[in-house]
Formats: C-alpha cells, sequence, structure tokens
C-alpha cells in the first residue's frame, strides 16, 4: 500500500509510513481484525478524498470505502485478517500475504481512478 500511497501522494513520507505501521498483521500482527491492506487503502481514500472539517461532505471519502471493501471482499472473499491468512499459506493458497496486498493495491487504484472520476 506505501507504493500507491506514493504514487497518489506524490511521495510515501516517512510519517505515512509510521502512521500504517500498526495496520500490519490485522492490527498489531494479531490477525483478528481487518486485513491491513484494507484499513490501509481506507486511508490512503480518506487522504485523498476526506474531509478537512466537521461541516465538509465526506460523502465521497465514504463511497468510495465502502467500495474499495466491497470489491475487496468480492475478490479475497473476506475482509479479516486471520482468514486471509489461512487461505493464503493453505496448501492451494497464494503462498504469501504479499499476494494481497498486490491483489488489495489493483482493486484500490481502480477505485481511486473511479474517484478521480465521481469527484469532477
Amino acid at each position: 500500500m506505501l507504493a500507491v500511497g506514493g504514487h497518489v501522494l506524490g511521495g510515501a513520507e516517512q510519517q505515512l509510513v509510521r502512521l500504517t505501521t500498526g495496520l500490519s498483521g490485522g492490527l498489531g500482527s494479531t490477525k483478528q481484525e481487518m486485513c491491513g491492506a484494507l484499513s490501509s487503502g481506507v486511508l490512503l481514500i480518506g487522504a485523498l478524498f476526506g474531509r478537512n472539517h466537521v461541516g465538509e461532505d465526506d460523502q465521497l471519502a465514504l463511497e468510495l470505502a465502502a467500495r474499495y471493501r466491497e470489491r475487496f471482499l468480492a475478490e479475497l472473499g473476506t475482509t479479516h485478517c486471520q482468514s486471509l491468512y489461512d487461505e493464503v499459506h493453505s496448501a492451494s493458497g497464494l503462498g504469501s500475504c504479499a499476494m494481497v496486498v498486490e491483489r488489495a493495491a489493483r482493486i484500490l487504484v481502480e477505485v481511486l481512478r473511479e474517484g478521480q472520476g465521481l469527484r469532477s
């Protein structure tokens, strides 16, 4: 997700890297929560389309975050880290969470492009 963030935000600054560190492995590597790739993608959507103050319209960011989650779920079958981890590391699985991150990044780029079109 750092590659996508670096591309769409004009660089992966140290603060962005630090900000997303705890999301890895389903929150602190516990595998108990949402996949870190999905969480990081939602943060990037917020960085690009989120509001700057409470009264500002945030509908586009919310719509894109929901769209990203729906597509992630449709392609990968779950948003839960442990379930993804078990599937990835099964005998017929992808073999590495890097493959999940790659798929999540592709989905995110598609959603971000759509968001740019909706923003116009």
